[in-house]
């Protein structure tokens, strides 16, 4: 009598991602173009570090099991590798790229080529809610808030940055920031810096 093999377990990718790429990262799953199981933290727990970090262990230490993948920048806990260092602990993946607009551009640290002074503000439909929150104070603050930077880059991935034009006007007259460039990045490099992580073996 033949043994019959037992059916094969096959599970999707697991996905921890951040919020600021929720709307662009669902797009490619929509699309078909990435196949994967997904939980998207809130955006704005890039205000505090710490609150970052407590988000992203915990929903590294639940889905463990899963060696997820994490679309977070080496960046986004802080300068000294604290987010390399926490990923690797859980045994997880991350994505090569700097911060989230790194990953849109495609990542491995393409932003340093436009933007190596770091004198830019780059908007990106959710960027544009996340300075728009951020912005509740006088126009005094929020100018000094973004004194030390020279413009605004928009960053269109979805090809609907023009919808938004009233809101980034408003943002580069309360930050005194001019709009010095409006980059077509599209979904590609996004959709390569996913791959890439999704292809690689976990810590």
């Amino acid at each position: 009598m033949t043994k019959q093999k037992s059916p094969v377990k096959n599970e999707k990718p697991f996905i921890i991602s951040c919020g600021v790429m929720e709307k662009e990262i669902k797009q490619l799953i929509g699309r078909g173009e990435i196949d994967a199981e997904i939980v998207f933290l809130n955006k704005y727990l890039h205000i505090d570090y710490e609150k970052l970090r407590q988000a992203l262990q915990a929903s590294l230490l639940k889905h463990r099991d899963k060696k997820p993948v994490v679309i977070y920048g080496d960046v986004c806990l802080g300068f000294n590798g604290e987010m390399k260092k926490l990923v690797e602990e859980y045994g997880a993946t991350k994505v090569d790229a700097l911060n989230c607009i790194d990953c849109m551009l495609g990542g491995s640290g393409r932003l340093l080529e436009i933007d190596p002074d770091h004198i830019y503000l780059f908007l990106t439909p959710a960027f544009i809610e996340w300075v728009e929150d951020m912005n509740r104070g006088t126009i005094e603050e929020t100018r000094k808030k973004f004194s030390m930077l020279k413009g605004i880059i928009l960053v269109d991935s979805m090809g609907d940055l023009d919808a938004f034009k009233d809101r980034i006007d408003h943002i580069s007259e309360q930050t005194c920031l001019p709009v010095l460039e409006h980059k077509s990045a599209g979904l590609e490099g996004l959709k390569s810096v996913i791959l890439k992580a999704l292809e690689e073996p976990p810590s």
